[in-house]
Protein backbone atom coordinates (compact mmCIF):
# COMPACT_ATOMS: atom_id res chain seq x y z
CA UNK A 1 0.00 0.00 0.00
CA UNK A 2 0.83 3.37 -0.86
CA UNK A 3 2.37 5.86 1.52
CA UNK A 4 -0.14 8.55 2.16
CA UNK A 5 2.06 11.43 2.67
CA UNK A 6 1.00 14.81 4.90
CA UNK A 7 2.10 17.08 1.77
CA UNK A 8 -0.29 14.67 -0.33
CA UNK A 9 -3.41 15.02 2.21
CA UNK A 10 -2.65 18.74 2.40
CA UNK A 11 -2.23 18.98 -1.51
CA UNK A 12 -5.64 17.27 -2.02
CA UNK A 13 -7.58 19.10 0.57
CA UNK A 14 -6.43 22.50 -1.39
CA UNK A 15 -7.85 21.13 -4.99
CA UNK A 16 -10.99 19.77 -3.76
CA UNK A 17 -11.63 21.79 -0.46
CA UNK A 18 -12.51 18.35 1.16
CA UNK A 19 -11.93 18.08 4.97
CA UNK A 20 -8.68 16.29 5.78
CA UNK A 21 -9.84 13.28 7.18
CA UNK A 22 -11.96 12.45 3.71
CA UNK A 23 -8.35 13.51 1.73
CA UNK A 24 -6.77 10.87 3.50
CA UNK A 25 -9.25 8.11 3.35
CA UNK A 26 -9.37 8.95 -0.25
CA UNK A 27 -5.49 8.67 -0.98
CA UNK A 28 -6.08 5.55 0.84
CA UNK A 29 -8.55 4.11 -1.30
CA UNK A 30 -7.15 4.94 -4.43
CA UNK A 31 -3.66 4.09 -3.44
CA UNK A 32 -2.05 7.60 -3.23
CA UNK A 33 -3.37 8.56 -6.94
CA UNK A 34 -4.18 11.90 -6.73
CA UNK A 35 -6.84 12.53 -9.68
CA UNK A 36 -8.60 8.92 -8.81
CA UNK A 37 -8.84 10.46 -5.56
CA UNK A 38 -10.77 13.57 -6.19
CA UNK A 39 -13.04 11.54 -8.46
CA UNK A 40 -13.65 9.44 -5.75
CA UNK A 41 -14.50 12.18 -3.04
CA UNK A 42 -16.71 14.12 -6.06
CA UNK A 43 -18.52 10.55 -6.01
CA UNK A 44 -19.05 10.85 -2.35
CA UNK A 45 -20.41 14.50 -2.76
CA UNK A 46 -17.64 15.49 -0.54
CA UNK A 47 -15.71 17.90 -3.02
CA UNK A 48 -16.71 19.92 -6.12
CA UNK A 49 -15.71 19.90 -9.68
CA UNK A 50 -12.34 21.59 -8.95
CA UNK A 51 -10.84 23.29 -11.86
CA UNK A 52 -7.47 21.83 -10.91
CA UNK A 53 -5.44 23.00 -13.43
CA UNK A 54 -6.45 26.80 -12.48
CA UNK A 55 -4.76 25.52 -9.26
CA UNK A 56 -1.72 24.37 -10.09
CA UNK A 57 1.53 26.45 -9.16
CA UNK A 58 4.90 26.49 -11.15
CA UNK A 59 6.90 30.07 -11.84
CA UNK A 60 7.73 32.39 -15.11
CA UNK A 61 5.39 34.00 -16.45
CA UNK A 62 2.71 34.49 -19.44
CA UNK A 63 2.80 36.98 -22.68
CA UNK A 64 0.47 38.63 -24.77
CA UNK A 65 0.82 40.40 -27.95
CA UNK A 66 -1.18 41.83 -30.59
CA UNK A 67 -0.09 42.93 -34.18
CA UNK A 68 -3.00 44.15 -36.43
CA UNK A 69 -5.88 41.15 -36.40
CA UNK A 70 -2.76 38.67 -35.24
CA UNK A 71 -2.56 37.89 -31.36
CA UNK A 72 0.05 35.83 -29.96
CA UNK A 73 0.27 34.18 -26.35
CA UNK A 74 3.49 32.32 -25.07
CA UNK A 75 4.32 30.65 -21.59
CA UNK A 76 7.77 30.05 -20.62
CA UNK A 77 8.69 28.80 -17.15
CA UNK A 78 11.16 28.92 -14.87
CA UNK A 79 12.09 27.43 -11.33
CA UNK A 80 10.95 30.40 -8.62
CA UNK A 81 9.53 33.41 -8.87
CA UNK A 82 12.28 35.38 -8.33
CA UNK A 83 13.40 35.23 -12.31
CA UNK A 84 9.49 36.32 -13.42
CA UNK A 85 10.54 39.68 -11.78
CA UNK A 86 14.32 39.72 -13.48
CA UNK A 87 14.16 42.02 -16.13
CA UNK A 88 16.26 40.03 -18.64
CA UNK A 89 13.74 37.45 -18.20
CA UNK A 90 10.75 39.76 -18.95
CA UNK A 91 12.22 40.93 -22.06
CA UNK A 92 12.39 37.43 -23.40
CA UNK A 93 9.55 37.02 -22.35
CA UNK A 94 8.09 39.95 -24.39
CA UNK A 95 10.05 39.11 -27.65
CA UNK A 96 9.12 35.50 -27.88
CA UNK A 97 5.68 36.89 -27.85
CA UNK A 98 6.21 38.87 -30.11
CA UNK A 99 8.09 36.70 -32.74
CA UNK A 100 5.16 34.32 -32.39
CA UNK A 101 2.89 36.77 -34.39
CA UNK A 102 4.75 35.53 -37.22
CA UNK A 103 6.94 32.53 -36.52
CA UNK A 104 3.29 31.23 -35.03
CA UNK A 105 3.15 28.42 -32.44
CA UNK A 106 4.79 25.35 -32.93
CA UNK A 107 6.99 25.87 -30.10
CA UNK A 108 9.77 23.61 -31.93
CA UNK A 109 9.86 25.87 -34.83
CA UNK A 110 9.56 29.02 -32.92
CA UNK A 111 12.65 27.82 -30.60
CA UNK A 112 14.49 28.03 -33.90
CA UNK A 113 13.66 31.52 -35.06
CA UNK A 114 16.17 34.06 -35.23
CA UNK A 115 16.43 36.52 -32.00
CA UNK A 116 17.00 39.82 -31.85
CA UNK A 117 20.54 40.80 -31.64
CA UNK A 118 21.71 37.07 -33.49
CA UNK A 119 21.11 33.72 -32.46
CA UNK A 120 18.12 32.00 -32.04
CA UNK A 121 15.19 32.11 -29.44
CA UNK A 122 16.76 28.85 -28.34
CA UNK A 123 20.36 30.09 -27.87
CA UNK A 124 19.09 33.00 -25.93
CA UNK A 125 17.16 30.75 -23.76
CA UNK A 126 20.36 28.68 -22.90
CA UNK A 127 21.98 31.98 -22.36
CA UNK A 128 19.50 33.25 -19.74
CA UNK A 129 19.85 30.09 -17.99
CA UNK A 130 23.39 30.30 -17.42
CA UNK A 131 23.32 34.08 -16.71
CA UNK A 132 20.77 34.35 -14.43
CA UNK A 133 21.56 30.56 -12.98
CA UNK A 134 18.16 29.25 -13.09
CA UNK A 135 16.45 26.25 -15.51
CA UNK A 136 14.26 27.86 -17.36
CA UNK A 137 11.24 26.94 -20.76
CA UNK A 138 9.55 27.70 -23.41
CA UNK A 139 6.45 25.40 -23.20
CA UNK A 140 4.06 27.09 -25.10
CA UNK A 141 2.43 29.47 -27.77
CA UNK A 142 -0.69 29.99 -29.17
CA UNK A 143 -1.30 32.81 -32.15
CA UNK A 144 -5.17 33.32 -33.23
CA UNK A 145 -6.12 35.82 -36.30
CA UNK A 146 -9.28 37.17 -37.86
CA UNK A 147 -9.59 38.34 -41.49
CA UNK A 148 -12.06 41.09 -40.65
CA UNK A 149 -12.39 42.46 -37.22
CA UNK A 150 -9.70 42.37 -33.90
CA UNK A 151 -7.91 40.74 -31.29
CA UNK A 152 -8.13 41.90 -27.82
CA UNK A 153 -5.20 41.06 -25.26
CA UNK A 154 -5.63 41.48 -21.60
CA UNK A 155 -3.66 40.04 -18.66
CA UNK A 156 -4.45 39.70 -15.45
CA UNK A 157 -2.69 40.72 -12.54
CA UNK A 158 0.24 42.15 -14.95
CA UNK A 159 3.89 41.73 -13.91
CA UNK A 160 4.50 44.04 -16.30
CA UNK A 161 2.78 45.62 -19.98
CA UNK A 162 1.76 42.70 -21.74
CA UNK A 163 3.82 40.04 -19.18
CA UNK A 164 1.17 37.85 -16.11
CA UNK A 165 0.38 34.76 -15.02
CA UNK A 166 -2.93 34.69 -16.91
CA UNK A 167 -3.17 35.84 -20.52
CA UNK A 168 -6.14 35.73 -22.13
CA UNK A 169 -6.56 36.74 -26.26
CA UNK A 170 -10.09 37.15 -27.91
CA UNK A 171 -10.82 36.73 -31.77
CA UNK A 172 -13.32 38.91 -32.64
CA UNK A 173 -14.45 38.36 -36.40
CA UNK A 174 -16.96 41.27 -38.16
CA UNK A 175 -17.77 44.79 -39.51
CA UNK A 176 -18.62 46.52 -36.59
CA UNK A 177 -16.77 49.63 -35.66
CA UNK A 178 -13.23 48.15 -34.42
CA UNK A 179 -13.75 50.36 -30.95
CA UNK A 180 -17.14 48.80 -30.06
CA UNK A 181 -15.68 45.03 -30.48
CA UNK A 182 -12.54 46.08 -28.66
CA UNK A 183 -15.04 47.56 -25.69
CA UNK A 184 -16.85 43.83 -25.19
CA UNK A 185 -13.31 41.86 -26.30
CA UNK A 186 -12.09 43.34 -23.25
CA UNK A 187 -15.17 42.57 -20.96
CA UNK A 188 -15.27 38.80 -22.64
CA UNK A 189 -11.33 38.19 -22.15
CA UNK A 190 -11.94 39.61 -18.41
CA UNK A 191 -14.78 36.69 -18.25
CA UNK A 192 -12.78 34.10 -19.59
CA UNK A 193 -9.79 35.01 -17.18
CA UNK A 194 -12.48 34.43 -14.18
CA UNK A 195 -14.60 31.77 -15.79
CA UNK A 196 -11.87 29.73 -17.54
CA UNK A 197 -13.93 27.74 -20.21
CA UNK A 198 -12.59 24.86 -21.63
CA UNK A 199 -13.88 24.90 -24.94
CA UNK A 200 -15.22 27.49 -27.63
CA UNK A 201 -18.68 25.25 -27.76
CA UNK A 202 -20.07 22.59 -26.42
CA UNK A 203 -19.34 20.02 -29.27
CA UNK A 204 -15.29 21.32 -28.61
CA UNK A 205 -15.15 20.09 -24.94
CA UNK A 206 -13.06 17.20 -24.50
CA UNK A 207 -14.63 14.03 -25.15
CA UNK A 208 -12.52 12.26 -22.20
CA UNK A 209 -13.41 15.03 -20.22
CA UNK A 210 -16.91 14.63 -20.34
CA UNK A 211 -17.39 10.79 -20.61
CA UNK A 212 -14.88 11.34 -16.94
CA UNK A 213 -18.16 13.75 -15.83
CA UNK A 214 -20.65 11.36 -16.99
CA UNK A 215 -18.88 8.35 -14.97
CA UNK A 216 -18.64 10.68 -12.20
CA UNK A 217 -22.68 11.92 -12.38
CA UNK A 218 -23.45 7.85 -12.88
CA UNK A 219 -22.13 7.03 -9.95
CA UNK A 220 -23.61 9.38 -7.24
CA UNK A 221 -26.66 9.14 -9.64
CA UNK A 222 -26.63 5.16 -8.41
CA UNK A 223 -26.02 6.27 -5.17
CA UNK A 224 -29.63 7.53 -4.57
CA UNK A 225 -31.55 4.07 -5.12
CA UNK A 226 -34.25 6.06 -7.93
CA UNK A 227 -35.18 4.13 -10.40
CA UNK A 228 -32.76 3.26 -13.63
CA UNK A 229 -34.83 5.91 -15.98
CA UNK A 230 -34.65 8.24 -13.39
CA UNK A 231 -30.97 7.27 -12.77
CA UNK A 232 -30.01 7.76 -16.27
CA UNK A 233 -32.21 11.95 -16.45
CA UNK A 234 -30.39 12.69 -13.73
CA UNK A 235 -26.70 11.60 -15.27
CA UNK A 236 -28.19 13.54 -18.86
CA UNK A 237 -28.63 16.82 -16.33
CA UNK A 238 -25.41 16.46 -15.02
CA UNK A 239 -23.63 16.22 -18.49
CA UNK A 240 -25.51 19.09 -19.64
CA UNK A 241 -24.90 21.25 -16.99
CA UNK A 242 -21.30 20.20 -17.23
CA UNK A 243 -21.15 21.37 -20.54
CA UNK A 244 -22.93 24.38 -20.56
CA UNK A 245 -20.65 26.05 -17.47
CA UNK A 246 -17.54 24.69 -19.69
CA UNK A 247 -17.95 25.81 -22.75
CA UNK A 248 -17.50 29.65 -23.38
CA UNK A 249 -20.51 30.81 -25.54
CA UNK A 250 -23.00 29.00 -23.28
CA UNK A 251 -21.47 30.27 -20.04
CA UNK A 252 -22.73 33.38 -17.87
CA UNK A 253 -21.36 36.43 -18.03
CA UNK A 254 -19.32 37.30 -14.92
CA UNK A 255 -20.17 40.56 -15.18
CA UNK A 256 -23.76 40.75 -14.91
CA UNK A 257 -24.34 37.06 -14.04
CA UNK A 258 -27.30 36.06 -16.07
CA UNK A 259 -26.65 36.65 -19.62
CA UNK A 260 -24.48 33.77 -21.86
CA UNK A 261 -21.86 34.91 -24.05
CA UNK A 262 -23.35 34.01 -27.02
CA UNK A 263 -25.91 36.36 -26.21
CA UNK A 264 -23.39 39.53 -25.20
CA UNK A 265 -21.68 39.11 -28.33
CA UNK A 266 -25.09 39.64 -30.16
CA UNK A 267 -26.55 42.18 -27.93
CA UNK A 268 -23.18 44.36 -28.22
CA UNK A 269 -22.99 43.65 -32.38
CA UNK A 270 -27.39 44.53 -32.54
CA UNK A 271 -25.27 47.98 -30.59
CA UNK A 272 -22.56 48.46 -33.22
CA UNK A 273 -24.88 48.04 -36.01
CA UNK A 274 -22.53 45.43 -37.58
CA UNK A 275 -21.63 41.85 -37.67
CA UNK A 276 -19.30 40.54 -34.56
CA UNK A 277 -18.32 36.61 -34.29
CA UNK A 278 -16.89 35.56 -31.11
CA UNK A 279 -14.16 33.01 -33.72
CA UNK A 280 -11.18 32.19 -31.05
CA UNK A 281 -10.10 32.55 -27.81
CA UNK A 282 -6.80 31.83 -25.73
CA UNK A 283 -6.31 31.49 -21.58
CA UNK A 284 -2.88 30.46 -20.61
CA UNK A 285 -2.92 30.22 -17.01
CA UNK A 286 0.82 29.64 -15.62
CA UNK A 287 1.41 26.62 -14.69
CA UNK A 288 -1.85 24.54 -15.62
CA UNK A 289 -1.37 21.36 -15.84
CA UNK A 290 2.02 21.19 -14.34
CA UNK A 291 2.49 19.37 -11.35
CA UNK A 292 5.29 21.01 -9.28
CA UNK A 293 7.36 19.15 -6.77
CA UNK A 294 6.51 19.20 -3.28
CA UNK A 295 9.49 19.76 -1.17
CA UNK A 296 9.82 20.01 2.46
CA UNK A 297 12.20 22.69 3.04
CA UNK A 298 13.31 21.33 7.28
CA UNK A 299 14.12 18.24 5.95
CA UNK A 300 16.00 19.08 3.35
CA UNK A 301 18.05 21.78 5.38
CA UNK A 302 18.21 19.03 8.20
CA UNK A 303 19.77 16.47 5.91
CA UNK A 304 22.03 18.92 4.53
CA UNK A 305 23.06 19.55 8.21
CA UNK A 306 24.05 15.95 8.87
CA UNK A 307 25.90 15.39 5.83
Amino acid sequence: MAEITAAAVKELREKSGAGMMDCKKALTENGGDMEAAIDWLRTKGLATAAKKSSRTAAEGLVGVAVQGTRGAAVEVNSETDFVAKNEQFQEFVRSVTTLALTAGDDVAKLAEAGYPGGGTVAEKLTSNIATIGENQALRRAKVVEVSKGTVVAYVHNAAAPGLGKIGVLVALEGDAPVAEMEAVGKQIAMHIAAAFPQALTEDGLDPVVVERERAIAAEKAAESGKPAEIIEKMVQGAVAKFRKENALLSQVFVIDNKTPIAQVVANAAKAAGGSITLKDYVRFQLGEGIEKEVSDFAAEVAAAAGA
